[in-house]
Formats: C-alpha cells, sequence, structure tokens
C-alpha cells in the first residue's frame, strides 16, 4: 500500500513558477517511479511526466523545457518545478505510483 499526498497548488499569474510536492509513504515507494497527470476542467487527464527511481526524467511535449521533475529520496518526496506558466496549464495535477494516486491539487494559471 502507498499513500501520496500533493501540496503546493494555488493561483499563479501567466508567466509565474510554482512547485508542487507529492510526499509518498508505505511500501517500496522510494524506489518506484513516480508520475505526474493533469486534468483540466472538461478534459481527459494528461500525462505530464515521471521520474524513476535513478532519477532519469522524461516529460510530455506540452511541459517539456518548462517543467522539471526532482525527487529526495530521504524524504520519500517528488518535487514538480513549473516555469513559464501559462493559462493553458491550469488544471488539477495528481501524483501517481502505479496504481496508487493522490488527491489532487489545484493549479489555476490567470491570465
Amino acid at each position: 500500500q502507498v499513500q501520496l499526498v500533493e501540496s503546493g497548488g494555488g493561483l499563479v499569474q501567466a508567466g509565474g513558477s510554482l512547485r508542487l510536492s507529492c510526499a509518498a509513504s508505505g511500501s517500496s515507494c522510494s524506489i518506484s517511479a513516480l508520475a505526474w497527470y493533469r486534468q483540466a476542467p472538461g478534459k481527459p487527464r494528461e500525462w505530464g511526466g515521471i521520474i524513476s527511481s535513478g532519477r532519469d526524467t522524461n516529460y510530455s511535449d506540452s511541459v517539456k523545457g518548462r517543467f522539471t521533475i526532482s525527487r529526495d529520496n530521504a524524504k520519500n518526496t517528488v518535487f514538480l518545478q513549473m516555469n513559464s506558466l501559462k493559462p493553458a496549464d491550469t488544471a488539477v495535477y495528481s501524483c501517481t505510483i502505479f496504481p496508487y494516486w493522490g488527491q489532487g491539487t489545484q493549479v489555476p494559471v490567470s491570465s
């Protein structure tokens, strides 16, 4: 069993930055790959990026170059640094260590 808790969401202006955190607890969470997804209002959930246990990362084209995923294995926490935010980035952001999901955190980006 793995528990995931996101934090750090909130209203941000276009062009601004925000850092989300995903705190994991439970068995084997420190050696697992973790992915970030987002779901904009009225749209399907979209994969944003992933970080492996060895800190290799991969990103969707929509966030590549603007978002960075990192992890602190000692604290079982993964971070999503979001820069140059756009109104199109408005969504609920969730982290997952499959098949477990966090509850999500809202990120509204104002124009």
